[in-house]
């Protein structure tokens, strides 16, 4: 299956048009009609409906594949292109919102550092494909268990940070007055569906037996304060680490006492990162 055949169906299925899928490729409309159709005679089965623009049953299959397929072909050129390349003497750090962390923070080099804050997903793919050097992700684990992250691509990955967390209500909450509170207990709450801020609502939901916690409002940003806010108006609860919790104006932040789960944050990098990557990543792992 040719790749590039491959990456064109992708556009044209994610974009549902041709002609928008060319302009993004850089393409004429032509061209692009003339990728679908090679792939579908190569593969033998239709993968988009024309009128309108969108993937058949075989299609949906082949998209299943494809992203993880073409994200690995662009992890393994990153990865050779990065070890024949000049040595880099600036680092691109990738990570989701809550992974930040005060000791991380601290062992950040005082010069040629780009922090790039992403979705949780993102941030594998992205050193993956090399734009960043170095990945910190951060999720809900039993202590000291590793994060289950995608298998995007060969990564070395070390638990740097575990921390309690806590359970964020507002102050009128009428369980804010408690000194703990157990997961299952809220299970039929209102929560806040902000995966890439708070801690995954399908998260909770595999620490708790895969059932409840609907969300009452979902935010799809990375600020923190912003979530922070909406939970102080009352739109509902969310979990977060400890340190994210200890200046929270109109709210109250209750230890979360069971199940035992904590908040851990991983850095990742390829197996050939640059001299600046491996020297921070020596650091926060001689640390952990």
């Amino acid at each position: 299956m040719d790749p590039h055949l491959l990456r064109t169906y992708v556009t044209v299925a994610r974009l549902a048009s041709f002609s928008a899928a060319a302009r993004a490729l850089g393409y004429t409309q032509s061209a692009v009609s003339q990728h679908i159709a090679a792939l579908e005679q190569d593969l033998g089965a239709a993968l988009l409906t024309r009128r309108p623009v969108a993937p058949t049953p075989a299609g949906e299959r082949l998209l299943e594949h494809a992203e993880p397929l073409l994200l690995r072909l662009d992890a393994a050129r990153a990865d050779v292109v990065r070890m024949a390349a000049a040595p880099a003497f600036g680092l691109t750090l990738a990570a989701s919102a809550t992974a930040l962390g005060a000791r991380v923070l601290a062992a950040l080099p005082p010069a040629g550092v780009t922090v790039r804050v992403l979705a949780r997903d993102a941030v594998p793919a992205a050193v993956a494909a090399g734009t960043a050097d170095l990945g910190l992700v951060d999720g809900l684990a039993a202590p000291s268990d590793p994060l289950r992250l995608p298998d995007v691509a060969p990564l070395t990955t070390y638990g740097v940070a575990e921390e309690p967390v806590r359970v964020l209500l507002p102050t009128a909450h009428p369980l804010a007055h408690r000194t703990g509170l157990r997961l299952g207990d809220l299970a039929d709450a209102r929560w806040l569906d902000a995966p890439d801020t708070g801690l995954p609502l399908a998260q909770l939901r595999a620490a708790n037996g895969s059932h409840g916690f609907r969300p009452a409002l979902r935010y799809e940003g990375t600020d923190v304060r912003v979530l922070i806010a909406l939970v102080a108006a009352g739109h509902g609860l969310t979990l977060l680490p400890r340190t994210a919790t200890d200046t929270t104006p109109g709210t109250t932040a209750i230890p979360l006492t069971e199940p035992r789960v904590v908040h851990r944050t991983e850095l990742l990098h390829t197996t050939t990162p640059p001299d600046p990557a491996r020297t921070l990543a020596k650091s926060l792992s001689a640390g952990s």
